[in-house]
């Protein structure tokens, strides 16, 4: 059974001000740990003069690459709060960095932890994420009179529609999860007598975002 999991879709910033020091989370979504230390790399020039650049990422479809780093903090208060938000909001292929402009106070180490991890939260919060679900991309060809059954079915069973175009036949392009593939192409069969044709385009996980799917 394939887990689904959240991705970024499109990356935000979070920013917080604790005892005079302040905190800038960037969120990136990565393809690579290449990828992910090139962008460090171009974070720590673009905030070249702040005290801190610590960072937190995960990469793979079973977070198999886990990376993190206090640059300069003292240990466990920056990168490895950071990686455990990450983590526990299930998040794949995401590059944290949080850049800190030290304000003359020192925070201790709870406060580092508290401040590291609620700047990631606040980066994570303002992006735009997605759900990624495995399943199966398909076509349905139906015939007209039974095109709003077939429509009903794609609701009822919660299927991601996305496209349908009208031409002799209606053509339903959908993405269908595992878990009810077995079902929906049963109720296809029932209602339409099994004179549906359905053509597989491929399985994987694909992107949802508000209930649509994205490539």
């Amino acid at each position: 059974m394939h887990e689904a999991y959240k991705a970024v879709y499109e990356g935000k910033t979070g920013e917080l001000v604790e005892k005079k020091s302040r905190f800038i989370a960037t969120v990136f979504s990565i393809e690579s740990e290449e990828d992910a230390l090139e962008k460090v790399a171009a974070m720590k020039k673009t905030y070249w003069d702040a005290r801190h650049n610590c960072y937190a990422y995960v990469v793979g479809d079973n977070n198999e690459i886990q990376r993190f780093s206090d640059d300069g903090e003292p240990s466990q208060t920056a990168g490895k709060p950071m990686l455990d938000v990450l983590l526990a909001q299930k998040i794949h292929n995401v590059l944290v960095v949080v850049t800190r402009y030290f304000g003359g106070v020192l925070l201790g180490t709870g406060g580092l932890v508290r401040a590291y991890s609620k700047a990631t939260k606040l980066g994570l919060d303002n992006s735009i994420l997605l759900d990624k679900v495995y399943g199966t991309r398909m076509t349905v060809k139906i015939d007209y009179t039974v095109a709003q059954k077939i429509k009903y079915i794609i609701s009822q069973l919660d299927i991601y529609s996305i496209d349908t175009k009208y031409t002799d036949v209606v053509e339903e392009e959908v993405v269908v999860v595992d878990k009810l593939l077995e079902e929906f192409n049963q109720k296809i069969n029932e209602a339409t007598n099994g004179n549906a044709k359905i053509d597989i385009i491929g399985s994987g996980y694909f992107g949802i975002c508000e209930n649509k799917v994205i490539d």
